[in-house]
């Protein structure tokens, strides 16, 4: 079946397939977020992120293998709702920004800034430290040897705009200026976008929209 992003709380999973990876999106919680399963095809080691809510869901949908590693994007509470018990239940090791990891109440292991890599068994993803939704936002970046790119914006970018900014015109200037810099002009309009809640897109779906995201302020 095609992929096309599209899941709602209570339902299944949706699958995407890649050559070296497989991506399993699923909808939680009482706010629609979307939490994301990454299991390297080659090692069978998987990789969850944002422990939103629903932990039975979310470990049925990890299974018996368990996970290795949960990163969460961002330290607003309906992303981290479930990971303590998902922690509990598997012991995987905790991921999430520099700038965040105090507001999030389960301990961080590693502490993610820009640039900074992580592996799902042969798979790697890089970070990338997007600064207005909040000060320590964490995307991730898999840039797919045989394909486009596939980024995981949580709540700092979606289908027709940036992430909220509460109307703080320092906060929008500062995360359009980081998704434009290091999302929008480093990576090609290919680039799949999963973000925190709703359904996908790519950068070139959004591309043409920049100018009147940036002339409206949200």
């Amino acid at each position: 079946m095609t992929y096309s992003g599209a899941v709602k709380v209570g339902g299944p999973a949706a699958v995407h397939e890649l050559t070296d990876l497989m991506i399993s999106k699923v909808a939680v919680g009482s706010m629609d977020n979307n939490a994301y399963l990454l299991r390297c095809r080659d090692t069978g080691e998987q990789l969850l992120i944002d422990a939103a809510a629903e932990p039975q869901t979310l470990l049925r949908l990890i299974g018996a293998d368990g996970i290795r590693s949960v990163v969460t994007t961002h330290r607003h509470g309906d992303h981290w709702q479930a990971l303590a018990e998902v922690v509990e239940a598997t012991g995987a090791r905790t991921y999430a920004g520099k700038y965040d990891a105090a507001g999030i109440p389960v301990p961080t292991d590693v502490l993610l800034e820009e640039g900074d890599t992580l592996q799902v068994g042969h798979v790697t993803l890089s970070a990338v430290h997007l600064v207005g939704h909040t000060p320590g936002s964490i995307a991730l970046v898999y840039d797919d040897p045989h394909g486009p790119p596939h980024a995981f914006t949580g709540d700092c970018l979606f289908p027709g705009g940036v992430g909220n900014t509460w109307k703080d015109p320092k906060a929008f200037a500062s995360l359009i200026d980081d998704v434009e810099k290091k999302l929008f002009d480093r990576l090609p309009d290919e680039t799949w976008i999963y973000p925190g809640h709703g359904h996908d897109t790519t950068l070139g779906n959004e591309r043409p929209h920049l100018p009147e995201w940036r002339e409206r302020g949200w």
